[in-house]
């Protein structure tokens, strides 16, 4: 694997910082063997929409369906 700096002048201690996050990523993706589903994100999950209460209906509750109390 390659690592090339495209822009900017890091100092050593900001490149040794970012190349021991790039290889502890790489042994933790080594570690899961091949074949193990990863779990999926947050961020898709619909149930985490429906763990707030819906408004009441009302003239405003259009701005609060996505604007929390």
């Amino acid at each position: 694997m390659t690592i090339k700096v495209i822009r900017g002048n890091p100092t050593p201690e900001e490149l040794a910082a970012a190349l021991a996050v790039v290889r502890a990523r790489a042994a933790a993706m080594a570690a899961v063997p091949p074949g193990t589903p990863t779990p999926g994100s947050a961020w898709s999950d619909p149930s985490r929409i429906a763990r707030q209460r819906l408004p009441q209906p009302s003239q405003s509750a259009w701005t609060r369906t996505y604007w929390p109390a």
